[in-house]
């Protein structure tokens, strides 16, 4: 007769504690050969994992339904549009909103493709979109006369649907709306995500549930900042959250107040089952959808779309020679630090690097480069009276470098 696992001699424990003890035993491990042990099965980048649920997080009016639009598309393609890897080629991908209609999804996704020269073709038969306010709504969740009752049909036909349809990534688009539980109550979400979770699992898909922050605000997005119980986080395997640029950011980068809305970050806050990787930027560019009456005004719907940005490094193309050409300026001149001065430090440097000291954006890179130069010995500052006997720091040559 064979000995009963683990899992079922625990299963038959209260039983069997009342007629006799119970065995239970270590199992010793197996040394194995690393190169043996399967790779995690990554669907996106290192972003999205099958058989797990992840969530992304972000304030209203950021980017995010045009995020996850060309995300949807990056993966139904097997295009890294947006700078994360496809893995093992495209994937089925199931857009389901519970906030816009199908016209909305349809100018967003119709705008990528436009943006990122996507062809009808390239997403053929891959990617499904269903709108709640089309009649296609969910709900997972209810409370009943005061009991709390999952649905385990509509978990059921998910499931089924799903497998089915051989679905590689859900992504559904808000999480709030796909349940009518209070969003507070952290032991009812927790079931509700780890009914999602055993769905992911059984389906062999990552299911990504779009979350809101708990407010709006100007402080910066954490995965903490999700709305309601924090249960839905603790069960995700991986948090994203997304972030416009700050306005000090946006000031060291010279990008002008009114296109800093464009810029946003997005970052995996919960990076259980993989490497913290730096943040990854996003410009919201315009496209116009050509869906305007001829002769009109305008040519129609101007839609935003994501694409990959990379900050600009201040120090790109600085050579040793700049440096030692601006120190040699600095040597035989009278350079203050004050950006405000005539002879701020900062006009030798634009004029070596052929820069605008007046322009925005080339003073703001000027000032991160005297900072790191100062920082770092090449210059240094010295303390003396200018011309009105006034003490003043001036900017002076420090550890002189070769060209």
């Amino acid at each position: 007769m064979n000995a009963l696992s683990l899992a079922e001699r625990l299963e038959n424990a209260p039983i069997a504690v009342a007629e006799d003890r119970v065995s239970i035993s270590a199992t010793l491990y197996q040394w194995r050969d690393p190169a043996t042990i399967p790779m995690r099965p990554w669907v996106y980048g290192r972003w999205f994992l099958r058989g797990t649920v992840a969530c992304i997080v972000a304030p209203g009016g950021v980017g995010k339904s045009t995020l996850v639009a060309g995300t949807a598309l990056a993966m139904a393609t097997g295009q890294s549009l947006l700078g994360k890897a496809v893995w093992e080629g495209p994937k089925r991908v199931w857009l389901w909103n519970l906030e816009d209609d199908l016209d909305e999804l349809a100018r967003s996704i119709q705008a990528a493709t436009i943006h990122h020269d996507i062809a009808r073709s390239d997403i053929e038969g891959r990617l499904f979109v269903d709108s709640a306010m089309e009649g296609a709504g969910l709900c997972t969740a209810i409370e009943h006369e005061g009991k709390f009752v999952l649905l385990a049909p509509v978990y059921q036909a998910l499931k089924d649907e799903l497998i089915g349809r051989g679905i590689d990534v859900l992504i559904v688009d808000p999480f709030v709306s796909s349940h009518e539980v209070e969003e507070n109550a952290n032991s009812k979400i927790d079931k509700i995500a780890k009914a999602w979770a055993r769905v992911a699992k059984d389906a062999n898909c990552c299911i990504v549930l779009v979350h809101h922050t708990s407010k709006a605000g100007s402080a910066e997005v954490t995965a903490l900042s999700a709305r309601g119980a924090v249960a839905l986080i603790n069960a995700a395997r991986s948090t994203l959250v997304i972030n416009r640029m700050e306005p000090d950011q946006a000031d060291r980068l010279g990008i002008p107040a009114d296109e800093r809305r464009r810029y946003i970050s997005v970052q995996d806050d919960k990076h259980n089952r993989a490497p913290a990787e730096k943040a990854d930027w996003y410009r919201l560019a315009s496209v116009d959808l050509g869906n305007g009456p001829q002769n009109s005004i305008g040519n129609g719907d101007s839609v935003a779309v994501a694409e990959t940005w990379t900050p600009p490094d201040p120090f790109d193309n600085v050579t040793p020679a700049h440096i030692a050409q601006v120190q040699a300026l600095i040597a035989d001149g009278e350079w203050k630090q004050n950006v405000q001065a005539a002879k701020w430090a900062g006009h030798a440097v634009a004029q070596v690097l052929n820069l605008n000291a007046d322009s925005r954006a080339d003073q703001a890179r000027i000032k991160i480069i005297l900072k790191e130069w100062i920082a770092n010995g090449v210059l240094g500052i010295e303390r003396r009276k200018d011309g009105n006997s006034d003490e003043r720091p001036f900017v002076v040559v420090g550890r002189v470098v070769q060209s």
